[in-house]
């Protein structure tokens, strides 16, 4: 829906103007499995990403937390941290973003994501798979410093004693995908347009061959536009992350919970 609702210039058959709308217009006309197309090479990648974000989280954290505040919690420690675990996370992720938002865009014609990985390939080469990596991590980096920040901020409010307590990490974690969704908004509107190429768009403003780079991106997007288009999809944006984020922090917490008591029973 999202990578809909971003398009700047969109097919008559494909222009939405709610969440709501976009869901009920592509289940009744594409059918009920479209909006799910390449949620299985998301899936692929998200294992090893999210394994090595929260391990280096977790290593960094701490190192940077005792160098900076001795034994508390510094957020500036936090946002560190979060940012360098988002280098090697859109390592793996942006190759598998940039398939999953070309089978969802309107009429796209990949049959499958092996299908659209050979044909990228082919046609724009294996840069195409990172042409958007720069402005990923520009909108990721600001992201995951928003979220971390704001995930230990809302756990010293309602989780001061920083237990093992699934209803304070699901909140936390909903809060703050909802913050640094909608404050990265813009950027991820230029990600969208990097990643599909949108030939209608970019003929429409003269440009031919291949859009590249964030400056490009963000000039692109305002005279397309306006203000206005940087917030396309930001209802989509806020949505999708509130959930995303409270599972994987909860996930998160769970299994760090679980395997730190395994670790004190097997000393004891």
């Amino acid at each position: 829906l999202q990578t809909r609702m971003q398009s700047l210039q969109p097919d008559p058959k494909a222009q939405y103007r709610t969440v709501y709308e976009a869901l009920k217009k592509i289940v009744l006309t594409e059918g009920f499995w479209r909006p799910l197309r390449g949620i299985n090479v998301t899936m692929l990648g998200a294992g090893p990403a999210h394994a090595m974000y929260f391990a280096c989280y977790e290593k960094m954290k701490k190192s940077l937390s005792d160098t900076i505040q001795h034994g508390g919690n510094s957020h500036l420690a936090n946002g560190i941290a979060g940012s360098v675990a988002t280098l090697l996370h859109d390592a793996v992720m942006n190759p598998a973003e940039v398939v999953k938002q070309r089978m969802q865009m309107f009429n796209s014609p990949y049959k499958s994501v092996l299908a659209c990985i050979r044909t990228v390939q082919k046609t724009e080469g294996f840069g195409a798979f990172y042409r958007s990596y720069t402005t990923q991590l520009t909108m990721n980096v600001p992201f995951q410093a928003i979220h971390f920040i704001t995930y230990e901020f809302m756990q010293e409010q309602i989780n001061p004693r920083r237990e093992y307590n699934p209803r304070t990490h699901i909140v936390s974690g909903a809060i703050a995908g909802a913050v640094a969704a909608a404050a990265t908004t813009p950027l991820d509107v230029c990600k969208t347009l990097l990643n599909t190429q949108e030939n209608m768009a970019l003929s429409s403003v003269n440009i031919s061959g291949h859009l590249s780079g964030m400056m490009n991106a963000f000039k692109t997007v305002y005279q397309l536009g306006g203000i206005s288009g940087y917030f396309k999809g930001v209802q989509a944006r806020v949505i999708y992350q509130m959930p995303s984020t409270a599972i994987a922090w909860s996930v998160y917490e769970f299994f760090k919970y679980f395997l730190t008591k395994h670790k004190l029973e097997k000393r004891t």
